[in-house]
């Protein structure tokens, strides 16, 4: 596994569920501020964010950045999610994906 993949790795969601997922941050330090969410299809590379991330607000409780609610998501498709944020000084990126699987 790639060292920026979130320990979950791949998930599975249909394209009518629509999942708010939380990335616990705490490995990398504590108190992480401006978070920033970008969706890409795998495949393609295409940046789809403001397609399955119509509200794209996320938010920081603690260690835990809880991303707005992922949805609109199209059967087949693997996505990339790429989640950014500071520590300090200090620029993180980590990411998973999401396999839309019906």
């Amino acid at each position: 596994m790639p060292k920026n993949e979130v320990m979950e790795g791949l998930q599975e969601q249909s394209a009518d569920e629509e999942i708010p997922y939380q990335i616990d941050v705490s490995g990398w330090g504590s108190n992480p501020t401006s978070p920033s969410v970008k969706a890409y299809i795998v495949d393609s590379g295409s940046d789809v964010t403001s397609t399955v991330y119509p509200t794209n607000s996320p938010t920081v409780s603690g260690d835990v950045i809880t991303l707005s609610v992922l949805k609109d998501l199209t059967a087949g498709v693997t996505y990339r999610i790429e989640v950014q944020f500071n520590i300090g000084s200090t620029i993180f990126e980590c990411y998973f994906r999401v396999f839309c699987d019906h």
